[in-house]
């Protein structure tokens, strides 16, 4: 992300940090400025440590040095190990219980109902067990509720259902935290067990197991992993417990659990969890089985979506992700989950091409609306709202949750997008900025009893309330978020460093590369670049709104540059005037691969004049 809340908290004191290269309002409308301790003279000492003691250019290790890094954590960040940073399984509440239930799941040969979410996290959380249980002789019957007809997370006829078709055990993946009064019907019935990392209301179910890092009592510290990586340290413990009990033999051997860090890594990536530590590894790790293309579902989707290269968090979270989501937002909620356990390659095929054609409908349903919605919510950050609430009985409900997050990004506000279903009631989902907890503040309005269902977690929650209630929930969310009415417009640009025209080498871009998996906690590095002209300048892509330069600067050193999706006519404007003025720009510097060759090339983020 481009906010640094740090350097937000001082605008309530009038003190607004100093622009880089000067820049207080750039085309894009953004104040340039430091990221945290990039121009601290202690950051710049560690940087120098860290490049002389690992060979590394000096502005990677200070890069390095401003996210806390030394010399001697360097290789662990660099080559994250599982062994490095997995803690005991058992650290979590009620693991060892939830494990140990499991376990016997296996050896009884049981049927397992499993109801997982319709996003990508649940999609692959419900993948990772459905196959892992049926590779032991499991009857596994997987339940992904209907957004439209049943909403988020669990559901009376769906749990019974399940348990109609034979399971003793129901385990529900990330969601049932919130569904305490919803799991009661199962007493009695089958043992319940949730694996879950959403917010937890003061209600927790009365269930066999909850394991959930998030609730309170438990003391992991494992507070940021999504529902995958969960699911996969459960399979961990499970498997432990098997051993334990003499289960595997050389006639049936311990499954290979590494194989299913490609799930971890693309539920980690479009669940926005912060790629430090335990995650990073998650990733790192789970992106290399990933690009050994053994998953037949995940195979499939990266050939449709045109993913060649190796891939990486952006083409999970802007390729793959979306993908895999778009079925449960306007089509088959279990479309995703299907085609990550699919496998044999011709319904996968099928599966993979329905889901990029219902991405395309989505893109088009989101289009919609997205200027109606816009339009409300600028009306309400000019009535100094601190959170954007905009609703319709118009809107699909299935793409709220992208325009909140379009909403978010246009205002700089934690934003809220709600539709109306067919009862009248309002469903909807929220984003936020950086430092603004939307999943507690909708836990904390059920608990007053504005909203008639509400979980998340800090970045995103979902949210159902009666027509009456909208004034009183909008009023909640501006006292809530009394502190965001401070911030900008828009948030403020982080900048790493800046490099002379020159330094835009490839040897620079592809040491950058070793910081990679880029994402939330672990930003690409921001570089600025002074004074440069537009040399060559052409349009590209189907709507002729990218663009694709060379741009020239000191010592008339040439740099390759391209900027997507370009909305802003100013840019355009001044991309394309002949008169050639002198720009800035802040992107991040890639090795990337064009009409098959390799190219360095400068991504803008922004720029000015």
């Amino acid at each position: 992300m481009i906010l640094e809340e740090n350097a937000l908290k001082k605008i309530g004191d009038n003190a607004l940090p100093e622009p880089v290269l000067g820049v207080t309002e750039s085309l894009l409308g953004h104040r340039w400025v430091w990221r945290k301790g990039a121009d601290d003279a202690a950051t710049r000492r560690l940087g120098s440590a860290i490049a002389q003691s690992c060979g590394l250019p000096e502005i990677v290790a200070r890069v390095m040095a401003m996210r806390g890094l030394r010399a001697e954590t360097v290789s662990a960040f660099i080559e994250p190990r599982l062994r490095t940073f997995l803690p005991d399984p058992s650290s979590l509440k009620d693991m060892d219980t939830a494990a140990t239930r499991l376990a016997r799941a296996v050896e009884n040969h049981e049927t397992v109902g499993i109801l997982g979410d319709y996003d990508v996290d649940g999609a692959c959380s419900s993948a990772l067990l459905t196959n892992y249980l049926r590779q032991f002789g499991c009857v596994v019957h997987t339940h992904i509720p209907d957004r439209m007809k049943e909403g988020y997370g669990p559901n009376e006829p769906a749990l019974l259902g399940l348990v109609e078709r034979g399971a003793s055990l129901v385990v529900c993946l990330d969601c049932g935290t919130a569904a305490a009064a919803i799991l009661a019907c199962l007493n009695q019935k089958a043992d319940v067990v949730v694996i879950d990392h959403h917010k937890a209301e003061l209600s927790l179910p009365d269930i066999h197991a909850l394991v959930n890092p998030n609730q309170p009592e438990c003391t992991s510290g494992l507070n940021d992993l999504c529902a995958a990586a969960l699911t996969f340290v459960t399979l961990i413990a499970t498997t432990r417990a098997l051993r334990r009990n003499g289960y595997f033999s050389e006639d049936r051997p311990e499954p290979d659990l590494l194989a299913c860090l490609d799930l971890v890594a693309l539920a980690t990536i479009c669940d926005v969890m912060p790629l430090q530590d335990l995650n990073r590894a998650f990733v790192h790790q789970g992106l290399r089985v990933m690009g050994q293309r053994q998953r037949t579902g995940l195979r499939t989707l990266m050939d449709v979506a045109s993913v060649v290269e190796k891939p990486n968090a952006f083409s999970c979270g802007f390729a793959l992700g979306p993908r895999i989501n778009a079925g449960g937002r306007i089509a088959e909620s279990d479309l995703g989950f299907r085609l990550l356990a699919a496998e044999d390659d011709y319904s996968a095929r099928q599966m993979a091409e329905r889901l990029n054609d219902v991405n395309r409908k989505r893109q088009d349903v989101e289009a919609g609306i997205l200027d109606a919605a816009m339009e409300q919510a600028s009306l309400q950050f000019e009535a100094g709202n601190a959170a954007l609430l905009v609703t319709s009985p118009d809107w699909h409900a299935g793409v709220v949750g992208i325009v909140a997050s379009r909403i978010k990004d246009e205002f700089n506000r934690p934003s809220f997008v709600a539709s109306e279903d067919e009862l009248g009631k309002l469903k909807g989902s929220g984003r936020s900025v950086s430092g603004f907890d939307v999943g507690a503040a909708v836990i904390a309005a059920k608990e007053h009893g504005l909203l008639i269902a509400a979980g998340g977690h800090a970045a995103a929650c979902g949210f159902t309330l009666a027509q009456e209630n909208l004034s009183a929930f909008q009023t909640f969310l501006n006292n809530r978020f009394e502190a965001v009415r401070s911030y900008p417009k828009k948030p403020f640009l982080s900048v790493d460093a800046i490099i002379p025209p020159s330094a835009a080498t490839p040897e620079l871009a592809k040491a950058l590369g070793v910081l990679a998996p880029f994402g939330q906690g672990n930003e690409e590095p921001v570089l600025a670049i002074a004074d440069v002209k537009v040399d060559r300048f052409f349009r590209i892509g189907a709507n002729k709104r990218s663009v694709r330069l060379t741009l020239s600067g000191d010592g008339n050193r040439k740099i390759n540059a391209v900027m997507f999706n370009v909305k802003n006519d100013a840019i355009m404007n001044t991309l394309e005037n002949l008169a050639r003025p002198t720009l800035n720009i802040v992107g991040w510097l890639r090795v990337d691969t064009w009409q098959g060759r390799e190219n360095t090339t400068f991504f803008i983020r922004d720029l000015s004049t």
